[in-house]
């Protein structure tokens, strides 16, 4: 009983949890390319666009991470 309690919130609230902090990464990695490619002339500008780079990599490590520790 407590299994199945268990597998009905991780499939209907965990999963698709993760899977939206994942896709939230993803735009945030895709907005700092987006940026670091347009900023040609300006290094403050590209240094912001890679710092949203490295967090959306973190991001989309620690969800990729949470999602294999939950099907594990």
């Amino acid at each position: 009983m407590v299994d199945a309690l268990i597998n009905k919130v991780i499939s209907v609230i965990v999963t698709p949890l993760l899977t939206l902090v994942f896709a939230v990464a993803f735009i945030v990695f895709m907005w700092g390319v987006f940026q670091y490619l347009i900023a040609t002339s300006d290094p403050s500008a590209r240094s912001e666009g890679t710092q949203h780079i490295l967090w959306g990599v973190i991001g989309m490590a620690i969800m990729l991470s949470a999602y294999g520790i939950i099907n594990f």
